[in-house]
């Protein structure tokens, strides 16, 4: 699904606002001169209302959860629930060890329509980790928006689990507003 936002400054504001320049070491240990710094975006309340706002008419019919991937997911799932009036739930990266023991935190999952709400996706292991673990509860999960969809062009990576990810921006349109 290719979408354009209908928010013309959105691309570049969350640009201006996240690109880092320095030394970085990345994930993968190697090291960047470049750095996108997202949680900036998700900590500004006008941004990330703006970020939300997009994913609203994304979020596909019959959506009765909105699952808010830990930890990026969740200032975002939390938006797009006070936006679209669909109950968040909150996926931890694995059920914790104490109390209820839960994977998700929020309403019951089972037989439940969830559509994942992540930050950003590259490689997309987080969200594969929770479509799996959601499945394994009985939950229904055939979609993700995200706000910044980082994988290469033209390419689900996602769709080994059959997953179609809704992005509100992808790394193209980040790229093009730097000129």
């Amino acid at each position: 699904m290719v979408r354009v936002t209908t928010d013309p400054t959105l691309a570049a504001d969350v640009d201006a606002l996240c690109r880092l320049q320095g030394t970085f070491t990345l994930r993968s240990g190697q090291v960047s001169s470049e750095y996108f710094d997202k949680y900036l975006f998700e900590s500004d309340p006008g941004l990330l209302r703006r970020v939300a706002e997009q994913m609203v008419p994304l979020l596909p019919e019959g959506t009765e959860l909105l699952g808010g991937l830990e930890l990026g997911g969740v200032p975002i799932a939390t938006m797009v629930s006070s936006l679209s009036g669909h109950p968040a739930l909150f996926v931890r990266k694995k059920a914790k060890e104490y109390g209820t023991c839960k994977l998700a935190e929020g309403p019951a999952v089972e037989g439940r329509r969830i559509t994942l709400i992540e930050d950003v996706i590259t490689t997309g292991g987080a969200v594969r980790d929770a479509t799996r673990a959601l499945r394994e509860a009985g939950a229904i999960v055939e979609v993700v928006v995200c706000a910044i969809d980082r994988s290469p062009a033209g390419e689900n990576p996602l769709a080994d689990v059959d997953l179609e990810v809704r992005p509100v921006l992808t790394k193209a349109q980040l790229d093009a507003v730097r000129g």
